[in-house]
């Protein structure tokens, strides 16, 4: 049996871990674009202090991040640091640069 998670899991899990307090007042979407074996697409969309995961393509996300969904499951658990990741062209970014910088401490890691 495989316990790994999948990206689907991790970013339907994120919600979880949104910290408003952090977040203020940002009202954007972020889209996750994922390739590999573990392909997909999943957008968060953040606004009024909350975060909701949804499967599938965003009509007009403010940023889109790219990755292999293996190497997006470690980014997103904390095995892999996401600035690494983006200078190694592991991690690929279009769209608002600021709001993926702010987003690392919008979402807490699990512990």
């Amino acid at each position: 049996m495989n316990d790994e998670l999948t990206p689907g899991q991790v970013i339907e899990a994120m919600p979880d871990y949104f910290q408003p307090e952090k977040a203020g007042s940002t009202n954007a979407t972020i889209q996750f674009d994922l390739s590999g074996d573990q392909a997909g697409k999943w957008y968060i969309k953040v606004a009024d202090g909350q975060a909701s995961a949804t499967e599938g393509q965003a009509e007009t996300p403010n940023l889109t991040l790219l990755a292999d969904g293996r190497d997006a499951v470690k980014i997103f658990t904390g095995k892999m640091d996401p600035t690494a990741a983006f200078m190694s062209g592991k991690l690929k970014i279009k769209g608002d640069m600021g709001l993926a910088m702010r987003m690392q401490s919008m979402f807490r890691r699990p512990s």
